[in-house]
């Protein structure tokens, strides 16, 4: 298929969607009711669905769910029309001018002829022509605060704020490790010293993640998966021998917990 037609046909599917969402605000109760502040929870479960997804490698879910995230970005617009807000046309518009601005070896005379030079661009030119009165500027306060970690080294690294190498960081680790394990080896601890260290270990941890080139929240969240599979498989197991969990020790769980993760390693 020639990219015309592709772009011919994506720009039917569109207009066909504008088209049902009009329909669809006119017609039904319940998204007449809709708001800006009744979407809101709404569209944050759906990214964690579609988060969920990608997760799982599950492309027919994947695309469902980019979907149901399309869907909520034409409410939200639709929405903002009725109140003479702005139109879907300058969502996608202010987005086309930021992308283009943004991309100047593209676009422009800027050369980059690599992912950190792209990145340290793209951090240069928010703060020079986009009004940001912060290289932290755009953060969300109510991001995970993994994510938020990650976010705020990634941006001051575009400025050059940033360890020279990844052992660097992982000495740092070891530093913060040491000094967390100190506050709580303390004769007299104090909780809020604890918790202190305790978010310098895992702040640096996170550093130390950027420079492998894994984000902390994916990995951590593939272990949460990884340990209910093993856990889940325990109790099947537990279930099946007619014992409960309650009245085991950790030693003799722990003996279900070995086979649980053989069993899974060997279907994986």
């Amino acid at each position: 298929m020639e990219k015309n037609d592709k772009y011919a046909e994506s720009l039917a599917a569109f207009r066909h969607l504008l088209e049902i969402m009009d329909e669809l605000r006119e017609k039904c109760p319940w998204d007449r009711e809709q708001t800006f502040d009744t979407l809101r929870n709404l569209t944050v479960e759906e990214t964690f669905e579609l988060a969920d997804a990608i997760i799982e490698k599950d492309y027919p879910d994947m695309c469902k769910e980019l979907g149901d995230l399309m869907l909520h970005i034409v409410f939200y617009s639709k929405i903002a029309s009725e109140q003479n807000l702005f139109e879907v046309k300058d969502v996608v518009n202010q987005l086309c001018d930021k992308l283009i601005r943004r991309h100047p070896h593209i676009y422009g005379e800027v050369k980059a002829d690599s992912a950190n030079q792209v990145h340290e661009n793209w951090e240069k030119i928010k703060l020079q022509t986009e009004g940001n009165r912060s290289v932290l500027g755009g953060i969300p306060s109510g991001m995970p605060a993994i994510t938020k970690a990650y976010r705020i080294q990634d941006k001051v690294s575009g400025v050059g704020f940033d360890w020279d190498n990844r052992d660097q960081v992982w000495d740092k680790v070891q530093e913060e490790l040491g000094e967390l394990k100190a506050e709580v080896d303390n004769p007299t601890p104090d909780q809020a010293h604890i918790e202190e260290e305790l978010g310098d270990v895992l702040f640096a941890i996170v550093n130390y993640s950027r420079f492998i080139n894994v984000h902390p929240e994916d990995a951590l969240e593939k272990t949460n998966r990884k340990f209910m599979r093993r856990f889940q498989l325990l109790e099947q197991y537990v279930k099946a021998d007619g014992r409960s969990l309650t009245d085991m020790s950790l030693a003799e769980m722990d003996v279900y917990w070995e086979r649980a993760k053989k069993e899974l390693a060997v279907s994986s």
